[in-house]
């Protein structure tokens, strides 16, 4: 008998009904920009991984469990045969941060993700040009963030919808996992509609926007004002603020990403603009 390692964040998923729905949210096979390929991170007992594998997408698994892979290569052996069906033992943040990427190809990422990595992962899927749709199901409280939208926003929810929309598809509960979670659960959507590089110089300048983000929401219930005063020269956040016609006291969930946006790039032109002058 399998036991779950909670170390691991093991929580297998058993109910059918939700598999089902899961499968049903993948975009359709024929979409040109993925042609079926999917990445899976944490296969478990292989459920969520026989339903991708029978709905005929092209699957590489990640699986960092050594325990679980020789029932999984017993069970999943003729799809392995077949090539269709890639099994990777190996954690799957290291792998990205590797490979730069968990497959050589545009993928979608479906997996039921461990709780205490899968901020990580998704932040990671989002800065990765192959892939272009993250369907997870994490924890509510997580998936909220990543799906907050304009007026009521957190910095999760700026980097994820930036390229892309986000949106939560269903809740699952509890029962629906062995052992159950102490959480409900949720299956966030992520489809990205355009490369995060049309937005940014290079991979420094998304590095840099994140930074500034996360100064924009240091003290949330601060205004964005202050916040941004504590990191960057006072008179230029001011200034830039009058520039945009933003109330001074604006608190950092009020805006909206395309205004953040603009608030950065200003930020970024006027120092890059103040270096050249001191030079």
């Amino acid at each position: 008998m399998v036991r779950a390692k909670k170390h691991f964040g093991q929580n297998f998923l058993k109910d059918s009904s939700v598999l089902d729905k899961i499968i049903k949210a993948i975009p359709n096979h024929t979409t040109p920009d993925f042609g079926g390929n999917v990445v899976e991170i944490g296969s478990g007992l292989g459920d969520l991984t026989l339903w991708l594998l029978n709905a005929k997408f092209n699957l590489i698994s990640y699986e960092i469990d050594n325990d679980l892979i020789a029932n999984l290569e017993k069970k999943f052996k003729n799809e392995l045969d077949e090539g269709r069906f890639r099994l990777i033992n190996k954690d799957a943040v290291l792998a990205r941060q590797e490979q730069g990427s968990l497959r050589e190809t545009p993928y979608i990422l479906v997996a039921n993700l461990p709780y205490y990595v899968a901020t990580k992962m998704i932040i990671d899927a989002l800065a990765d040009p192959l892939c272009v749709c993250i369907i997870v199901m994490v924890q509510k409280e997580v998936a909220m963030k990543f799906a907050s939208k304009n007026g009521d926003l957190n910095a999760l929810g700026i980097l994820a919808n930036l390229n892309a929309k986000s949106e939560i598809l269903f809740d699952v509960s509890p029962e629906c996992f062995s052992p159950a979670p102490k959480v409900v659960s949720s299956v966030l959507k992520i489809q990205k509609d355009r490369d995060l590089f049309e937005i940014f110089s290079d991979f420094n300048d998304y590095e840099n926007f994140k930074e500034f983000l996360r100064v924009a929401f240091i003290a949330p219930r601060k205004t964005l004002l202050k916040n941004l005063s504590s990191k960057f020269d006072k008179s230029l956040t001011n200034l830039i603020f009058n520039e945009l016609n933003l109330a001074l006291n604006s608190r950092p969930h009020e805006l909206n990403v395309a205004l953040y946006l603009e608030i950065y790039n200003l930020i970024k032109a006027k120092n890059e603009r103040k270096q050249r002058e001191q030079n």
